[in-house]
């Protein structure tokens, strides 16, 4: 199997990064542990909405995924789900990835838009709550109808738990936000706009506070109530049929500590006109590349995917003669183009 640029990480950076090899004439491959495209914006909040995505004053987190996949879609990439690179190669001449289904891949260059790395959700520490999970307990809200006439109880004080309950506030039949301390770590707009929900008479909205889980009640595989406890000792049982903890998330590098690659807390360490790596032909962008200044936005995830596309392209044809231009001048590359390279 053989691309062009093998591209590790199927968020939005990596799929746009696809699109910019493409506009460069060059086709790619993309892995990614999860079976599904999106990253963090499909598995965790594809219901959310983003406000900083330039010419959207808002867009859903699935929405931008599924918009990213049509925009590349003309270039034909690749896609390698479900799977992990588990080893990385590279020289002068180009890179040979293995991953953990046995698929070896060579490509001219290797860009790794992995985010933090693989991702999961931080499970609380509660007996049988594993054998609930996708049928009652959930780290994110995929299809918020799927909640309509449930009992809800949310964990947390940060802003997914507030955004989650402001979303299930018209569908639920009653959400409680139960969080450990009276102050959240939520954005203001949203808990002043949940609290003022929470405030009317016989509301459908509870905000439960100083409180934390301590055990879940069970009957017949399904979940029927949520025991949580305050500082001292004291237990309510809220009676419930689906519990969202938003603990935040666990990243894990995985393999890419053992690529010979520099990091810095966990960051790969690139040069920030190029995002190459200290490994030849090698580059990194989004949240899992470091160089000073650096912000991690989405946005700023896009800018480098397309230096590293451009650097990438000088590396592996230095001979072709290649003169800069704008999309609203050469419009898509026909696919046929991309093979004469």
């Amino acid at each position: 199997m053989s691309a062009d640029i093998a591209i590790i990480g199927g968020g939005p950076v990596g799929l746009f990064c696809a699109f910019q090899a493409g506009m460069l004439g060059m086709r790619s491959i993309i892995i990614d542990a999860m079976p599904n495209i999106g990253g963090q914006c499909s598995a965790l909040y594809p219901e959310k909405p983003i406000y900083d995505i330039p010419a959207y004053p808002k867009i859903l987190a699935g929405q931008l995924i599924e918009n990213l996949r049509a925009q590349c879609e003309p270039f034909n990439p690749q896609y390698l789900l479900n799977q992990q690179v588990k080893e990385l190669q590279s020289n002068r001449d180009g890179v040979i990835l293995h991953t953990s289904t046995g698929a070896i891949i060579r490509a001219g260059c290797a860009i790794i838009a992995a985010g933090g790395g693989a991702i999961r959700p931080k499970r609380p520490p509660l007996d049988g709550i594993e054998e609930l999970e996708g049928n009652d307990v959930f780290y994110a809200i995929h299809k918020a109808e799927q909640f309509k006439k449930r009992k809800v109880v949310i964990a947390g004080g940060g802003d997914s738990a507030i955004d989650w309950a402001l979303l299930l506030a018209d569908i639920a039949d009653h959400v409680y936000i139960v969080h450990r301390r009276d102050k959240f770590r939520a954005m203001d707009a949203s808990l002043a706009k949940l609290r003022a929900i929470a405030n009317v008479t016989n509301a459908r909205v509870q905000i439960i506070t100083p409180y934390q889980l301590s055990s879940l009640s069970v009957a017949n595989s399904r979940l029927t109530g949520v025991e949580i406890v305050d500082l001292d000792g004291n237990s309510r049982m809220l009676d419930a049929d689906a519990l969202i903890p938003c603990f935040g998330l666990e990243n894990d590098l995985g393999p890419i500590e053992n690529w010979g690659l520099e990091l810095d807390d966990g960051k790969i360490i690139v040069a920030a006109s190029s995002l190459e790596t200290n490994k030849e032909r090698i580059y990194a962008i989004g949240d899992t590349a470091s160089y000073p200044g650096k912000l991690k936005l989405i946005l700023t995830g896009f800018a480098e995917a397309a230096l590293a596309c451009h650097h990438a392209r000088q590396q592996m044809y230095p001979n072709q003669v290649w003169h800069f231009e704008y999309s609203t001048t050469k419009g898509l590359p026909r696919m046929e183009e991309t093979e004469n390279l």
